[in-house]
């Protein structure tokens, strides 16, 4: 079978089917695999381009790293790394951990920790009714929650905007909770048990990691593995299906196509079933948001603030350029040379997609502007690396069940043809593994039931 796309799901897909026998040949336009994970190590810095960490929210995350062989490289996240700061009033105050910390902190005030105590008694949404998560959080929580709580999340996960996003797509157990115990705080205590019990981990409570060598180790592991089956540098622009058999404009002909793509390039896939003309262009309407990594090195002395955490988000009332900073040296050990730290800021998203068009300098500038503010920064940085995506994350809007339910269709259409990846299954680097490796079980299933 044919797998394109050679980022973590296409490659997750094709180890997973590589295990069980069956041989897949993975078809990546770049020059090399991987994605948007990508680690550069420059004059003792190590600096990631796309995500930092990888959250261990299911058991199929560990068993991948012990099937690669990598168990002994991998590094967990320090225990101060647990500490998450909100900037309020352009000074990072520290989330807090427990109800009793939430009473304690002067993160929100004494109305906001007041209202939400009556959301036990707020009525749940109708089933069939999608909202935003914005009126979610409105409804349920109040306002002064949903700008120093639930929008700087929104910007650190999606680069997006709460009054778009639905809550149903974007955070469906968020959506879930609501529906089965008629209360976020109900169902977050009596849904731990059924976590438990399938052996998944809620995202706030999930181990965090990365490798000694950054998050490259992974893809790196996983080309290795597959060396004899990547094929870089050819982008396949046309797919068609005759008799049952796949071309793709190759020699020779596939069983089955796992299309691992984001939504933009599967827009522009040409797609013939038996002389029919499938169009994938509906999937172009998918909105991305545009991102700029910035990673700065300083000496720890010119940094104000004890980096005693895993970063700080900046809500959107602040008016701050960035939309927040990881303390990346701060987590895992080897990130930055003795006596300087490491700081990944991102700039850009929804909120303001117009700066990722500036130059690096400028985006830098930018970036320093804030971190002098919020982290009490002086001096010039003594490492930088910036790294543009012109589209980095799909935005799972209200109304994106629809492109859901068009993969769907397609995939009954055009039997043979499967679809993973991140503007399908979750946009964070787990979901994209997790998505990979589903598909694989899914293929190995459609295939076996063809020879029987």
């Amino acid at each position: 079978m044919a797998i394109i796309g050679g980022g973590i799901t296409g490659l997750t897909a094709a180890f997973r089917l590589q295990q069980r026998g069956i041989p897949a040949v993975l078809f990546e336009a770049a020059d090399r695999v991987g994605g948007v994970i990508q680690t550069v190590r420059e004059g003792g810095y190590l600096a990631e381009c796309g995500p930092n960490t990888i959250l261990e929210t299911s058991p199929l995350i560990g068993e991948l790293v012990a099937a690669l062989g990598l168990e002994e490289r991998r590094i967990d996240t320090s225990d101060s790394a647990e500490n998450r700061y909100i900037v309020r009033n352009n000074r990072p105050v520290k989330l807090p951990a427990s109800p009793l910390g939430f009473f304690a902190s002067p993160l929100f005030s004494c109305r906001a920790k007041a209202r939400l105590l009556a959301e036990p008694f707020i009525r749940r949404a109708p089933a069939d009714e999608e909202e935003s998560l914005a009126k979610f959080v409105r409804r349920r929580i109040g306002r002064e929650f949903l700008d120093f709580a639930i929008n700087p999340f929104v910007a650190g996960v999606y680069a997006g905007s709460p009054e778009t996003l639905s809550v149903r797509e974007a955070f469906p157990k968020l959506h879930a909770l609501e529906q089965r115990y008629g209360s976020l705080i109900l169902g977050q205590l009596l849904g731990a048990r059924e976590r438990k019990r399938s052996g998944s981990v809620s995202k706030q409570n999930a181990p965090k990691f990365s490798f000694d060598h950054g998050l490259a180790t992974l893809t790196t592991a996983l080309g290795q593995r597959l060396k004899e089956q990547i094929r870089t540098g050819q982008a396949i622009r046309e797919i068609t299906r005759r008799d049952n058999a796949w071309s793709l404009g190759q020699a020779e002909d596939f069983s089955a196509v796992l299309l691992a793509l984001p939504a933009f390039r599967l827009a522009e896939l040409q797609l013939t079933c038996d002389s029919n003309r499938v169009s994938l262009s509906e999937l172009g309407g998918i909105q991305y948001a545009p991102v700029a990594s910035v990673v700065l090195g300083f000496r720890r002395e010119d940094v104000a603030h004890p980096l005693d955490g895993f970063g700080a988000l900046n809500p959107e009332v602040e008016q701050l350029n960035s939309l927040g900073t990881i303390f990346s040296s701060s987590l895992f050990p080897g990130r930055a040379p003795l006596g300087q730290v490491l700081l990944t800021s991102y700039i850009g998203g929804l909120r303001a997609p117009q700066l990722v068009t500036k130059n690096p300098d400028e985006i830098c500038e930018l970036v320093m502007e804030d971190l002098r503010i919020v982290l009490g920064v002086k001096g010039e940085p003594t490492y930088r690396h910036v790294f543009v995506h012109r589209r980095a994350i799909p935005q799972y809007d209200v109304g994106f069940g629809r492109f859901k339910a068009f993969m769907n269709e397609t995939e009954q259409r055009a039997g043979g043809l499967f679809f993973a990846g991140h503007c399908r299954d979750g946009v964070s680097l787990t979901d994209s593994i997790v998505s990979g490796r589903k598909a694989a079980e899914k293929i190995a299933h459609n295939l076996k039931m063809e020879i029987e």
